[in-house]
């Protein structure tokens, strides 16, 4: 069953979206045909944020779920956990005409009790993360020494 609050969104449904404002304690995001919901510090990644504005900027485009939409206050909760995420591996919004990996789709890990409990298993989750990253960044400078 979905639940509106008059705004068009739907609980359960994943919208697109453009991070409009950053707070200490989350980020606002614009939906389309909606009024911007908040997306909670503790619901923008699975692992710990000291600082939202370390994984979000203003203007980033992100995927976002809609947790809850109360009626009564207008309020949108929203989600990025678990929502595959459009990462720009050269952080500067642009097409090149010589490489179409400029972005891909980020799925959140899925972690398990297991997984949780072993230290071994996250670090060479971050390690891989981490290296994706620097790869990315190599190409875009390696890209910007051509210009």
């Amino acid at each position: 069953m979905s639940e509106t609050n008059g705004s068009g969104a739907v609980v359960g449904q994943i919208y697109s979206g453009k991070v409009l404002k950053i707070k200490p304690f989350g980020a606002i995001v614009s939906l389309p045909n909606s009024a911007p919901g908040l997306v909670h510090i503790s619901q923008i990644a699975n692992g710990f944020i000291q600082n939202v504005a370390d994984v979000l900027n203003i203007g980033d485009e992100v995927d976002v779920r809609v947790v809850e939409n109360d009626a009564t206050t207008g309020k949108i909760s929203l989600s990025m956990k678990d929502v595959p995420q459009r990462i720009d591996l050269f952080g500067d919004g642009e097409r090149s005409d010589d490489d179409d990996t400029e972005s891909y789709y980020y799925e959140p890990p899925v972690i398990t009790a297991a997984a949780a409990a072993s230290f071994e298993e996250k670090f060479k989750s971050w390690q891989k993360l981490s290296n994706e990253r620097i790869a990315g960044i190599n190409r875009r400078n390696k890209r910007n020494k051509r210009r």
